[in-house]
């Protein structure tokens, strides 16, 4: 029976891991309990590999694909999908070929398990090569290199296929001075350890005393750049998962952190508790969230297309490319302009999104100025985040995109624009 084929178990679950993403448009992270149910351990950690490697790389395996083919398979038919994922295992993870084939052609089920034979067998006696840099999805490769050049989107499609490094945020300086020596890895900026090597993050020292807590070195500036001083009443709004709260609360603000989804909240509440750090939480649209008295400070990380993230997260790319972006950029000016009216006369914010369209950095910040008198940018200087790479325009905004510090493991990608509420 097909069942007893060793392996067979971790396939199926990596193919049904990919139809959620692919077919129904979930992320991979929602996606992966229900797809991986009854694996553990390895077979469980394969099947995660498999998708994974299959989203980072879809592009040149249907590239391959369809040269040996008459007329292209349709996107999301099953023998397309189960040839993914035999290329990913080919020739990304190493997988031996008759362990590939095995496994990939009872996936076919009643599909054309001849012509997947056929392909499979042409492109591995093809010997085959991968190129250096993955292709991305034409319409994002095309934005992206209109906006940053062709060197940056070359350097982005590195990033995507790169491994991200775990980076670690100190609760205070004597936590750092306490428990960096015992975690090893490379400081990056002050109370920041990146970590390229490591297994359970519940496992490594500090953790289970609430030292520290993991945010990547890019989504640690919108919270520096807020600049808080301690007492100060400050909100995070957009919270999830909580790293800028934590950030806020550390440096002694009043904080409330307020988001829409109560289940993520309960992350951020989680962390708090562990950390020993305080903050109010909030499940709330933020849009309709009302400071109880004028703020001096807040954050914003608004929802967005995400496509920064793309070292963690492969599937983002194929979530997002069809959609159009009319909905978010709505939401993200309503959220602006909401959040703007909570601030005091002198109060500041910081405006921040995880993406690389320029609709949702630069152009909606352009948007904001032109329909409010009462904001003015406050310029970020490059001193305010010495060491780490970044793009400054001459207008006070700071961009970082995934492929700056690749020799250190890299950054996700981030617009941030620092915004004060002022008397007209």
């Amino acid at each position: 029976m097909t069942e007893n084929i060793p392996g067979l178990a971790a396939r199926r679950g990596a193919f049904k891991l990919l139809a959620a993403v692919l077919w129904q448009h979930r992320p991979l992270d929602m996606a992966l309990d229900r797809a991986l149910s009854g694996l553990e351990g390895p077979d469980r950690a394969l099947a995660r590999a498999i998708a994974s490697q299959t989203l980072r790389w879809m592009v040149d395996f249907d590239q391959a694909i369809d040269a040996c083919t008459r007329k292209p398979l349709p996107h999301d038919a099953r023998a397309r999908l189960v040839l993914r994922m035999a290329l990913a295992q080919l020739w990304v993870l190493k997988t031996p070929a008759h362990a590939v084939v095995s496994t990939a052609l009872p996936l076919v089920e009643a599909g054309p398990r001849r012509l997947v034979h056929g392909v499979l067998g042409r492109l591995i006696r093809e010997d085959h090569a991968l190129p250096a840099v993955p292709r991305l999805p034409a319409p994002y490769a095309d934005r992206w290199r209109e906006a940053y050049g062709a060197d940056a989107v070359a350097a982005i499609a590195q990033a995507a296929v790169a491994e991200a490094p775990l980076d670690i945020v100190f609760r205070s300086p004597e936590d750092e001075a306490r428990w960096a020596p015992a975690l090893g890895g490379e400081r990056l900026a002050p109370g920041t350890v990146r970590l390229t090597d490591w297994q359970e993050v519940e496992a490594l020292p500090g953790y289970g005393e609430g030292a520290w807590w993991v945010q990547d070195l890019a989504a640690q500036l919108p919270a520096r750049l807020l600049q808080v001083a301690a007492g100060e009443t400050v909100a995070d709004l957009c919270a999830a998962p909580g790293g800028k709260t934590l950030q806020l609360a550390a440096a002694g603000a009043r904080v409330t952190a307020v988001d829409v989804s109560e289940a993520r909240l309960r992350r951020v509440t989680e962390n708090l508790e562990r950390t020993g750090l305080a903050a109010e939480t909030i499940a709330r649209d933020a849009r309709k969230w009302k400071a109880p008295a004028p703020l001096d400070a807040l954050v914003l990380d608004a929802p967005c297309s995400a496509t920064g993230t793309l070292r963690r997260h492969p599937d983002v790319l194929h979530l997002k490319g069809a959609r159009t972006l009319t909905p978010l950029l709505d939401l993200q000016a309503e959220l602006l302009d909401h959040a703007l009216d909570q601030l005091r006369p002198g109060g500041r914010m910081v405006y921040a999104v995880c993406s690389l369209e320029p609709e949702e950095g630069e152009r909606q910040i352009e948007a904001l100025l032109a329909r409010r008198a009462d904001v003015a940018l406050d310029p970020v200087a490059p001193e305010e985040i010495a060491g780490i790479e970044a793009l400054f325009d001459p207008r006070g905004w700071v961009r970082t995109l995934p492929g700056m510090m690749a020799g250190k493991g890299g950054l996700d990608g981030f617009f941030m624009a620092r915004l004060l509420r002022r008397t007209v």
